[in-house]
């Protein structure tokens, strides 16, 4: 429950922002209290669909398009629609998995970016797969994928044992009265 009445607070702050700051630069359409600037457009312009061409034509029909959207919104926030729990718990979904995505690509930048696999380690991997008679090409062939199949496996290591480390650092309660968070408890105990 709070963080729906917080993602409301941020929702209200960000469209609040959104009308102060376009009501200070010129705008190129204004539809009741929502401008959209001429710099808007752009931006959202090039993020669209209708950008793969980009015509005049193309330019007015993506106007078009997004004043009616902004009618819509407005009619939906008249209604009410925006404070609706079905919606904010869409919002929460939506923030949250955006926060996770972020933080994983983050974090697997990080890791990839410190990953190094030696020669040797190359080297070993190319035996292991000779003497399995996995490998059909030569070594010089084959180092690059095997390069690549080594960094990404050093890569998942080192993401999982990230994942581990804040897990056992967490304050994890468990209700004791539900069965199914019993087993987060012996996991996290395993961990």
């Amino acid at each position: 429950m709070k963080m729906i009445i917080g993602c409301s607070v941020i929702l209200a702050l960000v469209a609040a922002g959104f009308l102060l700051k376009d009501r200070q630069k010129p705008y190129l359409v204004r539809i009741n209290n929502y401008a959209i600037t001429a710099e808007g457009f752009e931006r959202d312009f090039k993020n669209s669909a209708f950008a793969a061409v980009d015509t005049q034509e193309a330019r007015k029909d993506f106007l078009s398009s997004l004043v009616r959207r902004k009618l819509i919104l407005q009619d939906a926030h008249a209604k009410g629609l925006d404070k609706d729990q079905e919606f904010l718990l869409m919002v929460e979904r939506f923030w949250e998995q955006s926060l996770l995505q972020r933080a994983i690509d983050q974090k697997d930048r990080e890791i990839a970016s410190s990953v190094m696999v030696s020669d040797a380690a190359i080297e070993a991997e190319y035996k292991k797969l000779s003497t399995a008679g996995k490998a059909n090409k030569t070594y010089d062939q084959m180092y690059a994928q095997i390069k690549w199949s080594l960094n990404r496996a050093e890569e998942n290591k080192a993401m999982e044992q990230w994942v581990t480390r804040i897990y056992n650092e967490a304050n994890i309660e468990v209700n004791s009265a539900y069965p199914i968070a019993n087993d987060i408890k012996k996991n996290k105990n395993a961990g």
